[in-house]
Formats: structure tokens, sequence, C-alpha cells
């Protein structure tokens, strides 16, 4: 650990929902937030990967986060947003139900993810943070995009 994460005693977070949960984000992994577009499918991929959109001149694989958790499949809507992630040089799109807010939270607030975690694998979440009375789940990123 570099001594400037030490330092840092606030995370800035994206919060989102994937439909009765929210789930959050280091806000300094998102590009953008964009309304659902059309995604191209590419075939023989893995289940979770809905396609590919072009993205301001860049082809950026699309991924349903829904389906990446194993939750039950949605309609689109007005709500459903793509957060665009830039991680380790890719860049990359998550399919979620609505992006919610943007919230500092100190880092003693996080707590780690419980044994027992109905719906999404825990090995997806990197703890859970309860600010007054909301509770959300922060994501392991690198689990997420992780396909091996």
């Amino acid at each position: 650990m570099t001594s400037e994460a030490l330092i840092k005693t606030d995370l800035k977070l994206i919060v989102f929902q994937l439909g009765d949960e929210e789930y959050a984000i280091e806000v300094d992994y998102i590009q953008s937030i964009e309304r659902m577009q059309p995604v191209t499918r590419i075939p023989r991929t893995f289940p979770f990967v809905t396609g590919v959109m072009n993205l301001r001149g860049v082809i950026t694989p699309i991924i349903n986060l829904r389906t990446r958790f194993g939750l039950q499949e949605k309609e689109y809507d007005d709500s459903t947003r793509i957060l665009v992630i830039h991680q380790d040089e890719m860049e990359m799109g998550f399919i979620v139900d609505g992006a919610n807010d943007v919230i500092d939270v100190p880092v003693e607030k996080i707590e780690p993810t419980p044994e027992v975690v109905g719906g999404v694998e825990a090995e997806y979440l990197r703890g859970v943070v309860k600010i007054e009375k909301r509770l959300f789940t922060l994501l392991n990123l690198e689990k997420v995009i992780d396909v091996s």
C-alpha cells in the first residue's frame, strides 16, 4: 500500500441501482455515465457480455451487471444507464438499472462483506457501507471484470 493510500480518509463513490439494491464504485474508475444505447451483439462471448458499442469513436465492451451477478433480467427503461469504467488501460461499460448519486464516504465506514450475502456472490464485493439509513455494497471491480 502506498503512503498516498494511507492518507486517504474519504472515498468518492458513485451509487447505482440493481433491482432493489444499491451498489457503489469509486468515482476514480468512472469515465462517464451514459443513457442506454444500441449495443452490437458479439457471438461466442460470455453470457454477461451484452456486446460492444461505439462510444465517441472507441469500441467499448458492455457488461450487463444483472447477468454477471446472476440476477433476474429486466427490460431497459428510462432509468437504465451505462457506467463507462476505465481500469488498467481498458474501457468497458456496465449496464445498471440507474445511477443514483455521488457521495463521499469515510474509509472507516466501509465494513467487511458479511459471510452470508444473498444475491451477488461475495467475491465481487469489497465491503458494505452504511450511511444513515442507507446500506450499499462496494464492488471489487477487479473481480467483476476478471473472467479467469
